[in-house]
């Protein structure tokens, strides 16, 4: 069995050998037992059932929580030759229809479904009818209660186990802790399920948290050095979302806005501008997150404080999925401790889920506050220890000055009761400082006993003490006024002299800045530059003919890999981690040419348009001016589509179709509303009639006169 899925996994993903826990997890499915695998995300996830679904006979049903996770998927094994489709509400009753005889006819091998549809009596009778080879639940953390990501439709998905005893499953998630793990097996019934327990490190990421003093000036130096990235920033409010979306734009920053509030199109519209374009940052809510399959997101920041920990880890998570180098960059302070704690204290649930959402915070903020390295402790949290410090982190690489606070500490403890535990940290700060002003004035505190004893400290290390007062459990947020602060139980102890107090001190931004440069900038060194940009011109060029994304035609990592080793042949290029025997066939050649060196190659592919537009307007045929050109017919055909689409030809100076044949095309092509289908989805019906070249043509066409 194993020989067979190594040889799947050449000639299918292009991969030479299994990473991690594969292996052993591909063998326990294929050979028909149950799983619980939890997987870092970027840790190959998907192919722990894609490769048991094509070891095994019949139809392997993935249950998967989004539509733009299924489409993805699906666009991926397509491109890989794997007969994949996902059934969702974007489809209409024939096209429902359609699938369903597919399958029938045995023509399918993956179905994507979400787990409502699953569940339906008529969805799960079709099924029982049928050969099923596996079920894989992903995003199994859905089912969790307490989890974030709460999807009551997963609930229902324990029955598989009595309707279907002989079926595999596997459940799968890149988050969940011990109570999470727990709760997957209970409620799928998996209680048989051997579980795969893989590192939570993301050793690509490096991670940095910063005191939040000028946010906006702060992410603009993290985003200097990482132009041309593409990013996420993460902001609580969807008011803050789109500000700082139009703010990154007039700052020479392509940024998209994505939040709950925005029409469904819309969002639609810039998810899909994120996932087709290069260097596009989103700003976004959380609502913007899970089914994003982007491998080359290079860096995510978080403008405001993440509510848990398991939250931070997924959503920083997102960044750097290709293993290549990562940023997770975040700016806090105590205005979003207190935005938290007010949300937490107003949010619906009885005491047990407020205490353990407080805890989650808690550990949040703990994080925030280290003095450790940060990668330790966020694996510590996660159940997985780590011996040595990462030395991937800011602690790690700047060192972390810590300082005897016990004294100030006081000062400011007192500074609260005195004033009357009201008024938050603007005013408490004035008054250490013995700021004559009429805000002391009005209630009277420049008589305190504390008024003026802070001078020693500036108004900086006045608040990054409160902060950390605050982020310790020493002082809390009074949620019954107006967020002002007030004592804690467990500050008595430091109050009575009994213990003392070490805070660590906030670095300059200026001292940061030495250490802050991006790995992910410096992937290709300068003079590499130029035949990089032309392999991401060429990736971009293909994927646009075959609408997807760019990384479904080959990630970040492999174009890196092909730079690099300079694949001269076919056979050499198959060598290359991330080409299957499908992309060797379709893209091999043209990936070759721009990768030879001599001058002519790359001038076929990338900059022969004039001379192509001259030829085709001269009524040369497309295998005439490959000969001419000395190129492949298919790089002709790609060039054809491209002038066509920017009007430089006419659809009928590139091609001399039939006037029927045309016809049938282009009414394949309009067959249904909104966007034109892709060509894959057309090219069936017309096998040995039209090759893929002139689908491309006629679809170009369409779309330059339509707009579609």
């Amino acid at each position: 069995m194993l020989d067979h899925a190594l040889r799947i996994l050449k000639d299918v993903f292009g991969y030479d050998s299994f990473r991690g826990r594969q292996e052993a997890i591909i063998e326990r499915v294929a050979g028909g037992g149950d799983a619980l695998v939890l997987m870092p995300t970027g840790g190959g996830k998907s192919l722990c059932f894609q490769v048991p679904a094509l070891l095994r006979e019949g139809l392997a049903v993935v249950v998967s929580p989004l539509i733009a996770l299924m489409d993805d998927q699906v666009a991926t094994l397509d491109e890989l030759g794997v007969a994949a489709v996902a059934l969702n509400s974007t489809l209409n009753a024939e096209q429902q229809r359609e699938i369903a005889e597919q399958i029938n006819r045995g023509e399918i091998k993956m179905l994507y479904l979400a787990p409502e549809r699953l569940v339906q009596p008529r969805m799960l009778a079709f099924l029982q009818r049928l050969d099923i080879a596996l079920f894989a639940i992903d995003e199994a953390h859905c089912v969790s209660q307490w989890g974030h990501d709460f999807r009551p439709e997963y609930l229902q998905l324990g029955q598989l186990a009595e309707l279907f005893p002989t079926v595999p499953r596997i459940a799968l998630t890149a988050t969940a802790d011990m109570r999470t793990r727990e709760e997957i097996v209970q409620r799928l019934h998996l209680h048989n399920a051997e579980r795969f327990l893989s590192s939570f490190d993301r050793p690509n990421i490096f991670y940095r948290i910063v005191p939040k003093e000028q946010p906006r000036k702060q992410l603009l130096a993290f985003l200097a050095e990482r132009k041309g990235d593409a990013g996420i920033v993460y902001c609580l409010s969807r008011k803050k979302v789109d500000e700082m979306a139009a703010f990154l734009t007039e700052q020479g920053f392509p940024a998209l806005p994505y939040h709950a509030g925005l029409a469904n199109e819309l969002r639609a519209y810039h998810q899909k501008r994120f996932l087709n374009e290069e260097g596009l940052i989103m700003v976004a809510t959380i609502a913007f997150g899970m089914g994003i399959d982007k491998p080359n997101v290079r860096f995510v920041a978080h403008l405001d404080l993440p509510k848990s920990l398991e939250a931070y880890y997924q959503e920083t998570g997102r960044a750097g999925r290709d293993g290549l180098p990562a940023d997770a960059w975040m700016a806090y302070g105590l205005q979003d401790v207190i935005f938290l704690k007010q949300m937490l204290n107003n949010s619906e649930g009885d005491e047990r889920h407020k205490r353990l959402e407080q805890h989650k915070l808690d550990a949040m903020l703990a994080l925030c506050e280290e003095t450790r390295c940060r990668r330790q402790v966020l694996l510590a949290y996660f159940d997985e220890d780590m011996p040595n410090p990462c030395g991937h982190c800011d602690n790690c690489i700047d060192g972390v000055q810590t300082w005897d606070a016990t004294e100030p500490a006081r000062q400011a403890l007192s500074a609260i009761y005195r004033s009357g535990q009201r008024y938050g940290v603007g005013h408490l700060v004035d008054l250490l400082l013995g700021r004559d002003n009429d805000k002391v004035r009005g209630p009277g505190h420049q008589h305190l006993s504390v008024f003026g004893v802070g001078k020693a400290f500036s108004e900086g290390e006045w608040r990054s003490l409160f902060r950390q007062l605050v982020a310790r459990g020493l002082a809390d947020v009074d949620l019954e006024g107006y967020g002002g602060l007030r004592l804690s139980d467990s500050c008595r102890p430091l109050l009575r002299g009994e213990v003392t107090l070490q805070l660590r001190r906030d670095l300059k931004p200026q001292h940061t800045a030495k250490t802050s440069s991006s790995a992910a900038s410096q992937l290709v060194r300068g003079d590499e530059r130029e035949q990089w940009e032309a392999l991401r011109a060429l990736r971009r060029k293909l994927a646009e003919e075959h609408a997807v994304p760019p990384y479904v035609i080959f990630p970040d990592a492999t174009l890196l890999e092909m730079l690099r080793s300079k694949p001269g042949t076919l056979a050499e290029m198959a060598q290359v981690s991330g080409v299957g025997a499908r992309k060797l066939e379709r893209y091999g050649a043209a990936f070759l040419e721009v990768l030879s060196g001599n001058a002519e190659a790359p001038r076929v592919v990338l900059d022969l348009r004039h001379e192509l537009v001259s030829l085709a307007r001269a009524g040369m045929t497309p295998l005439q001016i490959a000969s001419q050109l000395q190129c492949s017919e298919k790089n002709v055909y790609s060039l054809l589509a491209e002038a066509i689409g920017r009007q430089q030809l006419s659809l009928q100076q590139a091609l001399d179709l039939p006037e029927e044949l045309l016809g049938e095309i282009q009414d394949a092509f309009l067959d249904g509303e909104g966007e034109l289908p892709p060509v894959a989805e057309v090219s069936g019906l017309f096998v040995g009639r039209a090759e893929d070249g002139v689908l491309y043509c006629v679809r170009a066409a369409l779309q330059a006169e339509f707009g579609a």
